[in-house]
């Protein structure tokens, strides 16, 4: 007998669609006040997602969805590992 498990959905803050959380990239804010990305889902920090598209990285850029999410400034590098990491995807 298969279980049934529920696929844990995500909104991007690019184009606001629900997806599978492991389809995303999270970007967190640590404890320290620090962005990272965390690949594995697994770090602790207030958390926000993006798809593997660049075009909704661009729109969560211009926006400053990431920004508002996570009341945080994001530096220009972050943006740039981003983009390496959808690029790599």
């Amino acid at each position: 007998m298969a279980l049934n498990r529920r696929i844990p959905l995500r909104r991007c803050s690019g184009c606001g669609k629900m997806m599978p959380k492991k389809e995303l990239i999270r970007v967190i804010r640590t404890p320290e006040n620090e962005i990272e990305l965390d690949l594995t889902g697994k770090k602790n920090g207030r958390g926000t997602y993006v798809c593997r598209d660049a075009e909704c990285l661009r729109l969560a850029e211009r926006s400053k969805a990431i920004e508002r999410s996570l009341n945080i400034t994001i530096p220009a590098e972050i943006y740039d590992r981003l983009r390496k990491e959808i690029t790599n995807a």
